[in-house]
C-alpha cells in the first residue's frame, strides 16, 4: 500500500510539474547543449544498485570528483538555479513511479562511498527505500552544500560529512511514521522557499543530537 500510494503521487506530481519540466528541459539546452537528464549509479534499498535521474546541472566531462562543491566549475549557469531550488532533483519522480524511491527516505549514495565506508550503523539507512526527502537531506541543504571547498571536496565529505548525513537518515529510519513524513515533506518545501528568498541560517534539525549519540556508539 505505502509502494502504491508513492507512485500515486509521483505520478500526480508529474502531472502537475510536466510544464516545469519542459522549461527547465529548454533552459539546460540552451545553457549547456548535450544530455537534459543526468544518471548517476546509487545503492537503493538493502544496498541494491540503481539510477537516480536528475536534470543535468553540469557540464559533461570525463572525470571529477563524486562530490560536487558550492564553486564546482563543472556547473553552468542554469544549473546553479536548478541546484539551488532542487528543480534537478525532480525528475527522480520517475524512479517513485518505478519503485526504486519513496517521496520521503534517506538520500541515496554513491554506491562506490557505500561499498567502501559505510559503517554497520549507516547501513541501517538501506534498510528502506531511498527518498527525495529526508532530515539528512534537509541538513546537508541547510548546513552543508554551501561549507563543500572546492579542494578534497570527496575527502571531506567522507570524513566529516557523509557519517552525521547518513546516521540523521538512520533516525528517520528507526522513527518513520505517515505523521513523521508530513513534517519532513512541508520542512522540506518551505526550507527550500526561504533558501530562494535569501535565508541562510537555520535551526540545526531536532535529530542531530540522536543521530550524534549513534555515532557515538549509545543509541
Amino acid at each position: 500500500m505505502e509502494l502504491l500510494i508513492n507512485r500515486i503521487l509521483a505520478f500526480i506530481a508529474i502531472c502537475f510539474l510536466s510544464p516545469l519540466f519542459v522549461f527547465t528541459a529548454i533552459g539546460i539546452y540552451l545553457s549547456d547543449p548535450g544530455p537534459i537528464f543526468y544518471k548517476a549509479k546509487r545503492a537503493g534499498f538493502l544496498g541494491r544498485p540503481f539510477f537516480v535521474i536528475k536534470f543535468r546541472s553540469m557540464r559533461v566531462v570525463k572525470s571529477g570528483s563524486r562530490i560536487t562543491s558550492t564553486n564546482d566549475p563543472r556547473i553552468f549557469s542554469f544549473g546553479k538555479i536548478i541546484r539551488l531550488t532542487k528543480i534537478d532533483e525532480l525528475p527522480q519522480l520517475f524512479n517513485i513511479l518505478l519503485g526504486q524511491m519513496a517521496v520521503v527516505g534517506p538520500r541515496p549514495e554513491d554506491l562506490g562511498i557505500v561499498d567502501k565506508h559505510y559503517t554497520i550503523l549507516l547501513k541501517e539507512s538501506l534498510k528502506v527505500l531511498p527518498g527525495l526527502a529526508s532530515p539528512g537531506s534537509i541538513y546537508n541543504y541547510t548546513h552543508i552544500e554551501d561549507k563543500l571547498a572546492d579542494n578534497n571536496t570527496e575527502d571531506y565529505y567522507i570524513n566529516n560529512i557523509m557519517p552525521i548525513k547518513v546516521a540523521l537518515d538512520v533516525v528517520y529510519a528507526r522513527n518513520r511514521s505517515f505523521s513523521y513524513d508530513l513534517k519532513i515533506i512541508f520542512n522540506t518545501i518551505n526550507i527550500i522557499f526561504l533558501k530562494i528568498l535569501g535565508t541562510t541560517t537555520f535551526p540545526e534539525p531536532k535529530e542531530l543530537n540522536k543521530a550524534k549519540e549513534l555515532i557515538k556508539g549509545n543509541p
